[in-house]
């Protein structure tokens, strides 16, 4: 459970990184790579849920994980180009 649960956590990171500098730098191959860390991802969460016996309350906890883990860095990436992208606003000379 140890090490299934310590992958869920660098997939997870993995995946939000590549995801991240697949969007910075677009290029295939690192899209490639992110969902491949997602698919790691999904893997590890299958082998937590079967090593913990999970059913009922947390078989659903570990599908909104993973339902989370997925959309998390999408959102946050909107969220970030909303944010960061308003060229409106103005400086006033000498504030």
């Amino acid at each position: 459970m140890f090490f299934s649960s310590a992958l869920i956590i660098l997939a997870g990171a993995c995946y939000a990184l590549l995801f991240a500098w697949s969007k910075v730098n677009s290029k295939r191959f690192i899209k490639l790579l992110a969902h491949l860390s997602y698919f790691v991802l999904v893997i590890a969460v299958v082998e937590l849920t079967q090593a913990a016996n999970f059913s009922g309350y947390w078989l659903l906890v570990s599908i909104i994980m993973v339902i989370g883990y997925f959309f998390a860095p999408i959102s946050i990436w909107h969220l970030c180009v909303k944010t960061h992208d308003d060229h409106t606003i103005t400086t006033r000379g000498g504030d």
